[in-house]
């Protein structure tokens, strides 16, 4: 690779060297020869996402690959974010969802040739063999071995127990190896869960154990939240620590207190983050969570119900009737969790009732490295951008972490029976354009209106000289802005009222209208909906207004509020909005 340093170079190539000796050590070891119990299924995925792997349409890692009558790992890989999506095996959940003839014959003849082809770590690099990886297979081939034992022969199942025990002794013996976060998180649980599971392995239980309380301490903030700030990546610990506080309490034994609590610290946040649907917030990489997880999780977890007061991961929350708005009230990620955190500081998403209405885009990743670095960005955001600045900008040399970070001071939460109010502001355009950018969002009692307001302000003679500057550059055309808001796909949206409103229709029949105080040009413009489980952005559209600045401040007023004739209460059960093949 043109530029690699040489050092680093030899560095990867030692640990794959060590990594296939401990692949080669841990098929040594004695197999299990079954299972203490047999497993019940703790993980599903999508339908629709198990349809399109039968089909031969394959969508991991950012990648989609078409390739109908193809076997999985014949496939060219087109990078190695398909191959780590294709040997975690949570494609089983996938095919599980279906659970036909067809998921369990592609299910069956795909793991046993992982088996052949990859379970002997013979290949250059032993791909698939990570710690993070084999704690996620371990807990997709623990949970769905019905499935994949179902009608084999002996020598199969062998095999399989074989493959089972060998990725166990591996673990093991190089769980410390995963990056701290979610990766060790799974390769952990992976460890205690087939540890369990497998005749023989409970002696690998009590070491696991004691891992993972030391990395609840460690990774678990006081606050409930984790480094990323991701929403969904949470919800993935949570369900992960509630399966291994399940798996040791039925084999009696004890939870360690530091594992309880971190369940205790997550569970609050999480119903903060939770929108008025069911869905988690849609920032910093995270989607909203397969339908009913979230739910699943926080009954699971059997901790009271609650909201954290004031921000819980950097996020705040104001929520009165049917309308839930989740603001992201905090900075960006830094260092290592930022390598795919969002430039989103201070943007919003709203939900009413079980249909949601101004989102953010969503994560890119799933559709290759340019939708990833487009839906990083500012404009991908309900919040204010300045044209052709993000509020947190990358790290220059290419590289994807978010260096030149928006830092938000002066917030103020306040919420009673009247309503709930959040203010905020961000430095993100300070050293560019000497400019702070201030919030003010306050969602009435009965939650059928939210009023904002957006400033961006010069304060102080530095800032102005600054500002100056930044317009004499744009040769005196001032420097242009815009409020966007994302409008979910199955919002229908029309201007109205001679171009001054947007009328916006949802499917439970109710009618939001958008206004604002005529300062600014307002638009419908087309937007995009990034939605894990889909084969490709969906179409949608922003509303935006949009205007061009040449003062020290100017403040935008705006309200989002239902039509006067939309009911207090909407009887809302249809819901055909879940991810499909389109």
């Amino acid at each position: 690779m043109v530029g690699e340093n040489p050092e680093s170079g030899f560095s990867a190539w030692w640990a794959a060297v060590q990594n296939r000796r401990e692949v080669r050590r841990a098929l040594k070891s004695p197999p299990a020869n079954g299972f203490v119990s047999q497993p019940e299924p703790r993980t599903i995925g999508l339908f629709a996402r198990g349809r399109q792997m039968i089909a031969g349409n394959f969508l991991f890692g950012g990648h989609l690959v078409e390739a109908p009558g193809v076997r999985l790992w014949d496939i060219t890989v087109p990078d190695p974010g398909f191959a780590e999506a294709a040997h975690g095996f949570a494609w089983l959940d996938d095919l599980a969802a279906v659970g036909d003839g067809a998921a369990r014959a592609k299910a069956q003849d795909w793991t046993w040739a992982w088996i052949a082809d990859f379970g002997q770590g013979r290949r250059p690099g032993a791909p698939g063999w990570s710690p993070d990886l084999t704690g996620r297979r371990l807990i997709r081939w623990i949970n769905h071995a019905l499935l994949l034992l179902n009608g084999r022969e002996r020598d199969d199942a062998l095999a399989f127990y074989h493959s089972l025990s060998a990725q166990v002794h591996y673990l093991n013996r190089n769980w410390r190896k995963a990056a701290p976060g979610l990766p060790r998180f799974e390769a952990l649980c992976g460890l205690i869960y087939a540890g369990f599971a497998l005749i023989g392995m409970e002696d690998r239980v009590a070491p696991a154990t004691e891992a993972l309380a030391a990395e609840c301490e460690r990774e678990i903030d006081a606050a409930g939240g984790i480094p990323t700030r991701n929403p969904e990546e949470l919800l993935e610990v949570f369900t992960l620590l509630i399966w291994a506080a399940g798996a040791l309490g039925e084999a009696g034994r004890p939870v360690p207190e530091a594992h309880l609590a971190a369940i205790e610290r997550i569970a609050p946040t999480l119903r903060l983050l939770r929108h008025a649907d069911g869905g988690l917030a849609r920032f910093h990489g995270g989607g909203r969570g397969l339908e009913g997880r979230l739910d699943q999780a926080l009954a699971d977890s059997g901790v009271k119900p609650g909201l954290p007061d004031g921000l819980a991961m950097g996020f705040a929350r104001l929520s009165h009737g049917r309308t839930s708005v989740i603001v992201d009230a905090s900075d960006p990620p830094s260092g290592a969790a930022g390598a795919v955190a969002h430039a989103s500081t201070l943007a919003f998403e709203l939900t009413s009732g079980r249909r949601p209405l101004i989102v953010n885009c969503g994560s890119g990743q799933p559709f290759g490295q340019d939708w990833h670095r487009a839906g990083r960005a500012t404009a991908s955001h309900s919040t204010l951008t300045l044209d052709g600045f993000s509020s947190s900008r990358f790290a220059r040399g290419g590289r994807e972490v978010l260096e030149a970070r928006a830092h938000v001071e002066g917030l103020d939460l306040a919420a009673n029976a009247d309503g709930a109010t959040l203010e905020a502001r961000h430095n993100g355009w300070m050293g560019s354009h000497g400019l702070l950018h201030a919030r003010r969002l306050s969602l009435s009692g009965d939650g059928r209106r939210l009023a904002g307001q957006d400033s961006l302000i010069a304060p102080d003679d530095p800032a102005i000289a600054r500002l100056a500057a930044a317009i004499e550059r744009s040769k005196s055309r001032g420097i242009g802005f815009a409020v966007r808001f994302h409008l979910h796909p199955e919002a229908d949206a029309a201007l109205d009222l001679g171009g001054t409103a947007v009328s916006i229709g949802l499917r439970s029949g109710e009618i939001w209208v958008f206004r604002h105080d005529g300062a600014l040009d307002l638009s419908l413009e087309p937007s995009v909906y990034l939605e894990k489980g889909r084969l490709s952005p969906r179409a949608t559209k922003q509303i935006v207004l949009a205007g061009i600045l040449r003062e020290n401040e100017t403040r935008i007023g705006w309200t989002l509020a239902k039509a006067q004739d939309t009911p207090l209460a909407i009887r809302d059960l249809d819901r055909d909005d879940l991810p499909s093949p389109a």
